[in-house]
C-alpha cells in the first residue's frame, strides 16, 4: 500500500499481510487510538523517538534525504496517554516465536521505566501480537517482571512461555471498530471496582 500527499509524491509504501489485511501491530494500535480520540474515550499516542540528524545529501533542491542519524537517547515505550483520568503507558511488541516470547525483544530500561510508572500509580503493561497464531495479549506488569526478576536475578530462563498467555494473560479480541480493543481489557484489569 502507497502512502501519498496532495501532491501525489509517494512517501512510504508498506508490504501487506493477508493474515491481518495488511495491518502490523502498530498500524492495529493507531487506528484503535484514533477511534478512541475521535469518541472521546481516550487520549493516547505514539512516542516519537528523539533522533539526532547527522548528514542530510541535496540531490536537487526539492529533494533533501537524510542519509545519516542517530538515536539521541534510548526511547522508553511505545505509547502513553490518559484515560478515565488515569496515566497510561505501553510497549508494543511483536512475536514470531512458535513457543515462546524472548525477553530479549525488551529493553532493561523500559521495563525500569514501565514499573517507575506503576509505582507513581499509572497503568504500564505490554501488549504481545503472536504472529504465529494471529492473536493479542496484554502483558500484566506483574507476570513481565516476574519472569525478569527470574531471569536475570536468579538466572532462570529468559523467556515467557505461551502456555503463560495463554493461561494468565489477557486476549485482546481484534474486530472491525476499534480494530484492536485493548481499552476493553484494561477495563477489565484496572477498572473493574468501578462496576460494583
Amino acid at each position: 500500500m502507497a502512502l501519498n500527499y496532495p501532491n501525489k509524491k509517494n512517501t512510504m509504501t508498506k508490504t501487506i499481510n493477508k493474515a491481518n489485511l495488511g495491518m502490523d501491530l502498530e498500524s492495529m494500535i493507531n487506528e484503535s487510538n484514533e477511534y478512541y480520540r475521535v469518541n472521546d474515550i481516550a487520549i493516547i499516542h505514539k512516542k516519537p523517538t528523539p533522533v539526532q540528524i547527522v548528514k542530510v545529501d541535496y540531490p536537487m533542491r526539492s529533494k533533501a534525504v537524510i542519509t545519516e542519524a542517530y538515536y539521541k537517547i534510548p526511547s522508553t515505550t511505545d505509547y502513553n496517554g490518559i484515560y478515565k483520568g488515569k496515566y497510561i503507558d505501553f510497549e508494543a511488541k511483536e512475536n514470531h516465536n512458535k513457543t515462546s516470547f524472548p525477553l530479549a525483544n525488551i529493553h532493561p530500561h523500559q521495563v525500569k521505566h514501565l514499573l517507575s510508572i506503576k509505582k507513581h500509580g499509572g497503568i504500564g503493561f505490554l501488549i504481545v501480537a503472536w504472529s504465529l497464531y494471529n492473536e493479542y495479549y496484554l502483558l500484566p506488569l506483574d507476570i513481565l517482571e516476574k519472569y525478569w526478576n527470574d531471569a536475570y536475578e536468579n538466572d532462570s530462563r529468559k523467556s515467557i512461555p505461551y502456555k503463560e498467555f495463554k493461561d494468565n494473560c489477557h486476549l485482546i479480541k481484534e474486530s472491525y471498530i476499534p480494530r484492536l480493543n485493548f481499552l476493553k481489557v484494561v477495563d477489565e484489569l484496572y477498572f473493574n471496582d468501578e462496576k460494583k
